[in-house]
């Protein structure tokens, strides 16, 4: 070596600039990116604008540390569920197939089936009030052009899993556009918003049972299988891409997508804190009753905007139901039927609820009592699974992971526990 020379310092994998380094690793994480996406979905759907809604109309700001808490739970929760698929190449339903028994199987099947179906119901007349406030067609027909939308983006998987994944982002991205207009028509306190995200505080017994409200719904049981599916042929671990590296990039890819959640949940509640609590109207908690009471407040566009966004939110988080409940019957009784057929089977319910004249306000709260039922046959078996050496090999959870995941646990099921006993005894 001659003076005046540098050594080049040695890089893995015979690259020879840092350059080259990163350049590879954004490569791998960004072909990474977009199962936690299709999951947050789930948290920002119709039944979460009502409950958001009803929570800043009653109680202002006070309630943003509840929506805070639930997100960091769910950020575990999917982690984990993403995990599970990474480390076994086999989503959750597949994993309680060969571990339980046969019965025990057929039970869990069909109470997901029917969690997956309630769902389902929610988020497609979500979607179909969010027509019926955009253009203005009856609920009927609102419903036939959701069903056609639905179709559309399904049809997206035929030409891989990367186009239905940008779609999805690109509707959370509109959702989450959507709601930085409504903050600023809505001018809030950013100030107290931000106090009282850090801060926990209620108002009275009432405040209490909505937080358990929104706490309760927090863990959707049909992401939980979802998300594990999703991670387990997405990368396989290998000689190229370790097992950890790959858990590395789920990890950013839920922090990402989660916090997009949670920011869009924040904003419905900070909105309506500042217009309909602010305005004197604590009891705006429908979906109908909040864009009717937005226009004369914040203007037509104000109120357009949502339902622009609750529109999104449906058909979103409608598509995604969908693909639940095919991974739920391959998992759990290996079989399948065409994406198509099973759409058009969730759809009758809505259309018999809308045709009847059913009120599809009531309808989305019924829906989330039956979801209730469902969070601790999907919560419990993954954190046990997650917790099993012999089946995660290096990525089993740590120990103050699974100390962690066994308290989220207690708490979304021991809540959902208490709001499922309020509303039926209520």
């Amino acid at each position: 070596m001659t003076s005046g020379e540098t050594t080049q310092p040695q890089l893995p994998d015979g690259l020879r600039t840092v350059d080259q380094v990163f350049h590879r690793h954004r490569v791998r994480l960004v072909s990474f990116l977009g199962p936690a996406f299709i999951a947050c979905v789930a948290y920002i759907d119709p039944g979460n604008f009502a409950t958001n809604i009803a929570g800043g109309s009653k109680y202002g700001y006070t309630l943003v540390w509840v929506i805070v808490a639930a997100n960091l739970m769910a950020m575990l929760i999917q982690t984990l569920s993403a995990k599970l698929g990474i480390a076994t190449g086999r989503n959750l339903p597949e994993i309680c197939r060969e571990r339980f028994s046969r019965r025990t199987v057929t039970g869990l099947w069909v109470q997901a089936e029917a969690i997956a179906m309630a769902t389902d119901l929610a988020e497609f007349l979500g979607a179909a009030i969010g027509f019926h406030l955009l253009v203005h067609t009856s609920l009927l027909l609102s419903t036939f052009l959701t069903g056609i939308t639905a179709f559309a983006i399904l049809g997206l998987q035929r030409f891989g899993f990367r186009p239905f994944e940008v779609v999805i982002a690109a509707l959370v991205g509109l959702i989450g556009t959507c709601y930085l207009i409504e903050l600023f028509y809505s001018n809030p306190n950013l100030h107290a918003a931000a106090y009282h995200a850090v801060v926990p505080q209620f108002e009275g017994s009432e405040s209490v049972l909505l937080s358990v409200g929104i706490l309760g719904a927090t863990v959707m049981p049909h992401v939980i299988y979802l998300h594990s599916a999703l991670t387990q042929d997405r990368v396989v671990p290998g000689a190229d891409v370790s097992p950890r590296r790959l858990l590395h990039y789920t990890r950013i890819d839920v922090l990402m997508a989660m916090t997009l959640a949670g920011l869009i949940n924040i904003a419905m509640l900070v909105m309506a804190a500042s217009t309909f609590f602010k305005s004197g109207l604590p009891n705006v908690a429908s979906l109908e009753g909040a864009h009717r009471t937005l226009e004369p407040i914040l203007g037509a566009t104000a109120s357009a905007v949502f339902a622009v966004a609750l529109l999104g939110s449906g058909l979103s988080s409608s598509a995604v139901g969908t693909l639940a409940g095919q991974v739920v019957m391959q998992g759990f009784i290996r079989r399948r039927i065409p994406v198509g057929v099973r759409r058009l089977v969730t759809m009758i319910p809505a259309f018999v609820v809308v045709a009847i004249g059913v009120d599809p306000s009531r309808t989305l709260v019924i829906s989330q009592v039956v979801l209730s039922f469902g969070i601790p046959f999907a919560l419990i078996p993954l954190v046990r699974f997650t917790a099993d050496a012999g089946l995660m090999g290096p990525l089993v959870n740590r120990r103050i992971t699974n100390l962690t995941a066994g308290v989220v646990t207690a708490v979304i099921v021991g809540l959902n526990v208490f709001l499922l006993g309020q509303i039926l005894l209520g």
